[in-house]
């Protein structure tokens, strides 16, 4: 189904056309310090139009609240009417303390904001939220106060996205430049990726033992863990941390690993001894069940995530929870958005020139923002679309009554000789192929879901690097009709290697008839991970695995003249960090030699959404 003219144009819109009310002169901005429960005073910018009461659009920003970016945002939503209440997050800003720990007392102080922001004068009883990333991932923990009225979160999910890998270029950077404390830099960001990118690639090896030293030191504090299975174990720490404050969950995490406050990179190293389940952004609002959690929610939600952001899985994850868990009305009104976009920056890059669409990342969109508000002040839900998404290469906005879409048929591709790629499933026994993996010459990051200011997010041409003998490349012929792919990707791999713990990353990608293969989307398993119920276990040498590796999902039409590519190897770095093969032994790293078996007995096969083509 197609998108409705209008909200094609709202989508769209750089620019506020949306008349305003108000002259700049008319504003009023000024500064308050709004105290927590625990005494923490966080500095608050008030944005106040001239005829209060009005509807607040209410902020929490750790990337500091008055940026000429953001003023310029919030003053066109003030010159329409709104009050925008901008708050730096603990520890970042203006905001006291002299330390900041990474999402650690969100779920206290998102809740306290919206309490005090809903007792002003100045409030006509509506709140809302509007902002990306950790702007939008604190806007979670503001859906649990029964005075929110909707949330916007971006490019953001409550963290049941799950991963067997930990990132590593991006946090490397970020867990340096977010907040205050004696170890951070005023460099931005997108400035240190570029300084410290010596330091990132000779880094990022993992080696840790299968089950995690740490549990067993964990013992002599928590009785509870001894003679528990590690994912036993796993499992009761998870629910005792679920059951703390937010400052005893700083405190713990600053316990384990010694730092001196939470930070980003704590945040992501940590998750193993919960288990591999529990993704980073789990703790902004922890829990042990994230249905009931979900159930809990307050808040009409609207989410925007893109086809090529890095945490697009936890937002349809999250989505998906949404709608089976959620409240009514909650569940019928909520609705998600999915762009062409990376994560704040433009992704698919394909035609570009004749779709000015794709020349932007959607994110701070005001008119479509104002949109949203007055839909759900008017409850006017059914001029919206359930999904938005847009189809790639076909260069169409979509609209869906659900995600997954139902239409969608799960339809093998396998993996044949000479590079081959097919829904023919192979008939007889065929010889298995083989790369050797050097984890001191991985396979290297070209760009895809990232965050990096170093290499390009989003769609790039990764034919060169699937030139490399440590990738194995299948493409069917070309296609004779076009092929719609949307949905969630899988690679069902049979496999086997010399090393008792390797990864094996799938790529898929569009090539086109100039020989341009187009990343879509791609996946990594780390094999000691294959059953995250069984949890963390060595493989046998040689033995052949059925392994399912998720790719995440896509949206895009391979059009006829074109072929669907998928190419295997053992890593994306920088971008993830890189296994040493060693499976937790002393020593440098090792090469494995990895096969790939697709013959009858082992048919190994990609796993695509294909839905009839309009």
């Amino acid at each position: 189904m197609t998108v409705p003219d209008d909200l094609q144009h709202v989508l769209m819109s750089r620019e506020p056309r949306t008349p305003a009310a108000y002259a700049a002169a008319d504003i009023t901005i000024e500064t308050v310090f709004v105290t927590m429960r625990d005494g923490v005073r966080l500095a608050t910018d008030l944005y106040l139009p001239p005829e209060p009461p009005a509807p607040v659009i209410a902020v929490r920003t750790p990337y500091g609240r008055d940026s000429d970016r953001l003023v310029a945002v919030f003053l066109s939503f003030v010159r329409r009417g709104y009050v925008v209440a901008v708050q730096d997050l603990r520890g970042t800003g203006d905001s006291e303390p002299e330390d900041h720990d990474f999402y650690m007392f969100e779920p206290q102080d998102g809740y306290d904001f919206v309490e005090w922001v809903s007792g002003q004068d100045w409030c006509d009883g509506f709140i809302g939220s509007v902002g990306g990333s950790y702007v939008g991932q604190v806007q979670w923990p503001m859906a649990t106060h029964p005075k929110m009225t909707t949330i916007l979160p971006e490019v953001s999910g409550i963290g049941v996205g799950v991963k067997t890998v930990s990132y590593h270029m991006v946090v490397n950077a970020l867990a340096r430049t977010i907040g205050h404390g004696e170890d951070k830099t005023e460099v931005p960001f997108w400035q240190l990726e570029h300084m410290i990118l010596d330091e990132t690639l000779s880094t990022g090896l993992f080696n840790e033992p299968f089950v995690s030293p740490l549990l067993a030191d964990l013992a002599e504090t928590f009785p509870a863990l001894k003679g528990l299975p590690p994912v036993e174990a796993q499992a009761w720490l998870w629910a005792h941390y679920c059951s703390l404050t937010c400052a005893e969950r700083a405190d713990f995490i600053r316990g384990v690993t010694g730092s001196a406050h939470v930070t980003m990179l704590d945040a992501e190293q940590i998750g193993p001894l919960f288990g591999q389940g529990i993704s980073i952004d789990r703790h902004t609002l922890p829990a042990v069940d994230p249905a009931r959690q979900v159930a809990g929610f307050q808040t009409i939600p609207l989410l925007r995530t893109g086809w090529y952001d890095w945490f697009l899985n936890d937002a349809l994850g999250t989505w998906e929870l949404l709608r089976e868990h959620a409240p009514e009305p909650l569940r019928s009104q909520a609705r998600i958005i999915i762009t062409p976009s990376a994560h704040n920056l433009p992704g698919y890059k394909e035609g570009m020139g004749e779709h000015p669409e794709l020349q932007h990342n959607h994110w701070s969109n005001v008119d479509f923002t104002l949109r949203w508000y007055q839909t759900v002040r008017d409850g006017s839900f059914d001029d919206w679309p359930r999904v938005i998404y847009y189809l790639m290469s076909a260069n169409e906005w979509r609209s869906a009554d659900d995600w997954p879409l139902p239409e969608a048929e799960d339809t093998p591709y396998y993996l044949g000789a000479d590079g081959t790629l097919s829904a023919a499933a192979p008939q007889e026994e065929q010889a298995a192929d083989q790369y050797v993996y050097d984890p001191l010459d991985p396979t290297p990051t070209v760009g895809g879901s990232i965050v990096s200011w170093v290499y390009p997010p989003g769609s790039v041409d990764v034919s060169a690097v699937q030139q490399r003998s440590d990738v194995l490349v299948y493409t069917t012929e070309p296609l004779e009709h076009d092929v719609d792919v949307v949905g969630e990707l899988r690679m069902v791999l049979y496999a086997s290697s010399s090393a008792v713990d390797t990864d094996f990353a799938v790529r898929l990608s569009d090539v086109r008839p100039d020989g341009r293969a187009v990343q879509l989307q791609n996946g990594v398993l780390r094999t000691r991970y294959r059953d995250l119920d069984r949890g963390a276990e060595p493989l046998v040498p040689g033995e052949i695995y059925p392994l399912e590796i998720d790719m995440w999902v896509t949206a895009n039409r391979f059009k006829a003249g074109h072929r669907i590519r998928v190419d295997i190897s053992s890593a994306d770095f920088p971008r993830f960090d890189r296994n040493t093969n060693l499976g937790g032994a002393p020593g440098d790293p090792i090469a494995a030699t990895q096969t790939v078996h697709r013959d009858a007995s082992h048919p190994s096969h990609v796993v695509l959404p294909v839905c009839p083509t309009t």
